[in-house]
């Protein structure tokens, strides 16, 4: 594991005392360790590694991140922008039928070495997938079949009432590009008026139009079964370990190490203050100040993912250590 790695724009570092954090006192620090403790001993930095150790007899979990622990505040000049994401549940079959015909795919090897690899729209138009046994399964919705993509991960619901899980396995190489955005861009919405369930039934209700906002995306993920993960735990996040809803988050690994307790003091019409653990990321997750927060599985919690995005601060719970080593010197 590193340390977080300056990309070209300048970025900044400030460590804070645990006074500084708005509403420290009043968390569950307990939950927040259990959920640290999901994924520490995937940590391979010794240093990292060995605050696991202490994580797992800790007998005050408040007092543990005190003490092995420093806030740090990085920033990179862009505004902090807090997100929500969930595991979605889709109707869909293990064999294709008429209604069933919308294919989940494994990934193919050769998009696994040509970087970037074909566009979505080639991907859908070309034939390229046909007849090479790459299907998963079959989903009854393209519409929610996109936004899968967007997610991540999921759960397909077969007609028996039985379900498979599904994770992310890799994407294409493209970059995502938001269609929300695209249609704040064409004038068809007003940025506070767009929400997953607003450009879903938009998709719905203009089927040729809707099909061209998709392939506005270039993007396009794949998946792989990953139905060994019980159902009472959340889906894989990128340490290949359960996320845990409302204490995960995706971040930017460049600038928020994976592992890593982050603080959320996110505003807006719901305000949260919240230790969570950095242990998914996301094609659209750039920016040392942006987090995508998981909040579990269903329509319900999709609902609430589809309407947050709020502004506030993420601070980052580093090693000490590791905190003050990332001080120019000048202040150390």
């Amino acid at each position: 594991m590193t340390d977080p790695v300056k990309s070209q724009t300048e970025v900044h570092y400030e460590i804070l005392d645990f006074g500084d954090l708005n509403g420290w006192a009043e968390d569950s620090h307990e939950d927040a360790l259990q959920t640290f403790l999901n994924t520490c001993n995937d940590l391979n930095d010794p240093d990292w590694r060995a605050l696991c150790g202490v994580a797992a007899d800790a007998k005050n979990a408040r007092q543990f991140f005190e003490l092995f622990f420093r806030p740090v505040l990085i920033s990179d000049g862009k505004d902090a922008l807090f997100t929500g994401y969930f595991e979605p549940e889709l109707d869909g079959s293990p064999v294709r039928t008429p209604r069933y015909r919308y294919p989940i795919y494994k990934m193919p090897d050769e998009a696994r070495t040509t970087r970037p690899w074909l566009t979505r729209r080639e991907i859908a138009t070309l034939g390229v997938m046909d007849g090479r046994g790459l299907e998963i399964c079959w989903v009854d919705d393209p519409v929610e079949l996109f936004f899968l993509q967007v997610q991540g991960s999921g759960r397909v619901r077969y007609p028996d009432g039985s379900h498979i899980r599904i994770g992310y396995a890799g994407f294409n190489g493209h970059s995502y590009s938001s269609i929300g955005q695209e249609l704040v861009r064409r004038g068809t919405y007003q940025p506070h008026q767009v929400s997953a369930q607003v450009i879903k039934n938009w998709v719905r209700r203009n089927p040729y139009d809707g099909q061209e906002l998709l392939f506005h995306n270039d993007s396009y993920v794949f998946f792989r079964e990953v139905s060994e993960v019980p159902a009472e735990k959340g889906p894989l996040g990128a340490m290949n370990r359960s996320i845990t809803t409302m204490r995960s988050i995706a971040v930017d690994p460049s600038f928020t190490p994976l592992g890593a307790p982050v603080w959320i003091e996110k505003d807006g019409k719901k305000p949260l203050r919240r230790l969570m653990i950095a242990q998914d990321t996301g094609s659209a997750i750039k920016g040392a100040q942006r987090a995508d927060i998981f909040i579990g599985t269903g329509d319900d919690a999709g609902r609430i993912a589809g309407t947050l995005k709020d502004p506030g601060r993420m601070i980052v719970f580093m090693p000490i250590q590791r905190a003050y080593a990332l001080l120019p010197e000048s202040v150390q």
